[in-house]
């Protein structure tokens, strides 16, 4: 008598158990690692966008101008930090045109809209005609709040702006913004008074 030499039917069953563990552990192991490469893409690009923002943010504040401004009823002074509660933008201020002659002197302002957008509005110069509405641009979304603070002559923050004893334009303007993540981030910009 001969002996075939094979694999039982145990043993083969035995075997495709094991590779279907290994196959499953495979897929699930893919599974978390495209998973985390997605959740890292989405917070690169959000700390992009931020990143951005204060990047455009510097460059207004740096190009701040202490000069005044005529509106359509009234004179608004060159650096104009309202409370919290306002409807208006949270600040507007005057801006020199920028050295690259890309811009032109104008009035900016900033503010956080119903959709948890911080906006930014442009006015087509410095003095703005009766009718003249700024242009509104959406340039972070995601934002819960956001708070602005004034270094004022004696060195204190404070959160209206202008004050009688002090220039047209604060020291430092400390931004804190609180995104819908619940992260917090403040920075400080110092001004060319």
């Amino acid at each position: 008598m001969r002996r075939e030499h094979g694999f039982t039917l145990i043993e083969i069953m035995a075997a495709l158990v094991v590779l279907s563990l290994l196959a499953l552990m495979s897929y699930r192991g893919l599974g978390a690692v495209l998973d985390a490469r997605e959740q890292v893409k989405l917070e690169t690009e959000k700390w992009q966008r931020i990143a951005a923002f204060f990047a455009r943010f510097e460059r207004d504040v740096e190009l701040a101008a202490p000069r005044a401004v005529r509106m359509a009823d009234r004179l608004a002074p060159a650096w104009l930090g309202l409370p919290r509660s306002a409807t208006e933008p949270r600040f507007q201020f005057s801006r020199f045109a920028s050295t690259e002659g890309v811009d032109t002197a104008r009035r900016v302002a900033y503010g956080l809209n119903e959709k948890q957008e911080i906006e930014l509005w442009l006015w087509p110069g410095l003095d703005a005609a009766p009718d003249v509405v700024p242009e509104r641009y959406p340039v972070l979304r995601g934002v819960k709040t956001l708070d602005l603070a004034y270094l004022n002559r004696s060195l204190a923050w404070v959160d209206t702006w202008p004050n009688a004893a002090d220039p047209a334009i604060p020291r430092a303007v400390r931004l804190r913004i609180v995104l819908d993540s619940d992260e917090e981030i403040v920075r400080i910009f110092v001004l060319q008074t």
